[in-house]
């Protein structure tokens, strides 16, 4: 197991849907809209839906918090030219429909939909939360290990059974658990051109969970074409999910706690930070040690900090303003 997610208890909404709640195209319980995100009430605990892999708009998405009164719905904020929206959405759909029908997976492209953006909080993309009887409950920033997503879902489950909605939804397209079509398992790809076949091979393996080979087929692309964004932040999503891999959250810590002075240690807790969306204490963290290294000249600690800085950046995204202030910061210290 690569991650603990929080218990249930700690689960909490951290977003504010409130000015969405009223903005219903259609009456509760009435046919789906044409965008798909409509539900029809069912027998007692079941409720119908178009598919168990639904869009959401600023427009329909109170539909979406009627249907969480009976279902847990969980949410991804993704955007198209995102490389971590490209790696964890054939994850997620593929997990959502394993449950067949204990979730509904709502996706919602932040370019087009603002307001939804806005109202979840989203500083960077991909961005995935939960809305249980209408509350809305953060979960994770950027792409995930799939064991790591499997432990949220379970503790997302949980926290519906506590909180009663215990429903299930059925799709009419009558698919409960099959695996996601081509199309389905990247939101982005009917838009998109056909992917260099490097990139292709990557978006394979990460699929399969093979990280060390996704790793290969990004430096492949860089060693071809070292300007390649898509391909140096995709390198960085995966190197982070390949150094997450086979450890346990408490693990992480522990092991940073005993051993202060050991800089892996201490990087894979930045790693840790970053997955669960505590950005600024990753990057508190690396930047601290990095002064630290500097009041020592030690400059292989320094290079090997810097280094793994500017991998995250490309994780969180360079137009994130929490990785503009880092790299001020980072940029203080260095001169």
């Amino acid at each position: 197991m690569s991650q603990v997610p929080p218990s249930a208890a700690s689960l909490r909404g951290a977003v504010d849907l409130s000015s969405l709640v009223n903005r219903a195209t259609s009456p509760a319980g009435s046919a789906p809209s044409s965008n798909g995100s409509g539900a029809a009430a069912g027998p007692t605990g079941v409720v119908t839906v178009p598919s168990l892999l639904l869009d959401g708009t600023d427009a329909s998405f109170s539909q979406i918090l009627e249907l969480s009164n009976s279902v847990a719905v969980i949410v991804e904020l993704w955007a198209s030219w995102s490389d971590g929206s490209r790696i964890l959405a054939p994850l997620m759909q593929k997990l959502i429909l394993e449950y067949s029908g204990q979730f509904v997976l709502v996706r919602v492209e932040t370019d087009t939909n603002p307001q939804l953006t806005e109202a979840f909080q989203a500083q960077s993309v991909p961005t995935v939360a939960a809305i249980i009887g209408g509350r809305p409950v953060a979960l994770f920033e950027g792409a995930q290990p799939e064991q790591s997503i499997r432990d949220v879902l379970e503790q997302v489950a949980q926290l519906a059974d506590q909180n009663g909605i215990t429903g299930r939804a059925e799709p009419s397209d009558g698919r409960t658990g099959a695996t996601p079509t081509e199309s389905e398992a990247d939101p982005a790809s009917a838009a998109e051109e056909v992917l260099p076949p490097h990139h292709a091979e990557a978006y394979e393996a990460i699929s399969r969970g093979d990280y060390k080979a996704a790793i290969a087929e990004y430096e492949t692309a860089l060693a071809q074409s070292p300007r390649d964004q898509l391909a140096i932040a995709g390198l960085a999503q995966v190197k982070l999910l390949d150094r997450l891999t086979d450890h346990t959250l408490d693990e992480i810590r522990a092991q940073a706690a005993a051993q202060p002075e050991d800089l892996d240690a201490q990087l894979l807790v930045a790693d840790l930070d970053v997955s669960g969306g505590h950005i600024d204490d990753a990057f508190d963290r690396i930047l601290t040690l990095f002064a630290s290294a500097s009041a020592r000249a030690d400059v292989p600690a320094k290079d090997v900090l810097r280094t793994r800085l500017l991998d995250l950046f490309e994780v969180v995204g360079l137009e994130d303003p929490r990785v503009t202030a880092a790299r001020r910061r980072l940029t203080m210290l260095l001169y």
